[in-house]
């Protein structure tokens, strides 16, 4: 539910985002994905979380960030950490976790609705958190897959749950008309998410 008056604020975990929205068999337009809260409440500030591999020439997902950087969206990325698997492969790791229950608590004071696309449970806390300061929370992801996306803590802890399929209609990209946008696929289909709630990249193929 949402209210024109409420100084609204979305906080988006990309990684996690981009694995329902895949996993629901859909891109998101991320313009209208921006219009639809501009829309529907008092939009303070939207929040693009994401991993970055800086040591490539090239990284697919550069023409999304840099997009969204000029269009209405504030950007967190951390630079990745490189390790490698026992079977040898090269894997890219990290999670901006951290920044992103950081940024929420920061910005709780100033706000009546926090938004959180993201299913991972580790945000639990980091909800309560900004609970506990006022502002309802609520939770965009997916149950709608097997597995849900969305972890039971986070549901539970939530004033409100979302399934991100039910804005598909609203914020669905066109795939006969992909926008300067479309490589970040590329770069998060290998995208997995490990044991540990961190992002997980795997590079070099």
């Amino acid at each position: 539910m949402f209210y024109p008056q409420e100084r609204t604020a979305i906080f988006i975990d990309g990684a996690n985002l981009y694995g329902a929205a895949r996993n629901l068999d859909f891109d998101i337009d991320y313009k209208k994905l921006l219009q639809l809260f501009k829309d529907k409440t008092q939009l303070v500030r939207a929040y693009y979380y994401t991993v970055l591999i800086e040591d490539q020439e090239y990284s697919p997902i550069r023409p999304l960030v840099d997009w969204l950087d000029y269009n209405g969206y504030t950007l967190v990325t951390k630079p990745a950490k490189e390790s490698t698997d026992p079977s040898g492969r090269r894997r890219i790791r990290n999670s901006t976790n951290v920044e992103l229950s950081v940024d929420m608590l920061e910005l709780s004071d100033r706000l009546d609705h926090v938004v959180l696309f993201s299913g991972d449970g580790g945000f639990r806390r980091a909800i309560e958190a900004v609970q506990r300061r006022g502002p309802r929370v609520t939770v965009v992801s997916t149950v709608r897959t097997n597995p849900p996306m969305a972890a039971d803590e986070i549901r539970r802890q939530a004033d409100d749950f979302i399934d991100l399929k039910d804005f598909k209609v609203e914020i669905e990209r066109a795939r006969t008309n992909r926008p300067q946008n479309d490589d970040y696929d590329d770069d998060y289909d290998d995208y997995e998410d490990g044991d540990d709630e961190a992002e997980l990249y795997q590079a070099g193929e």
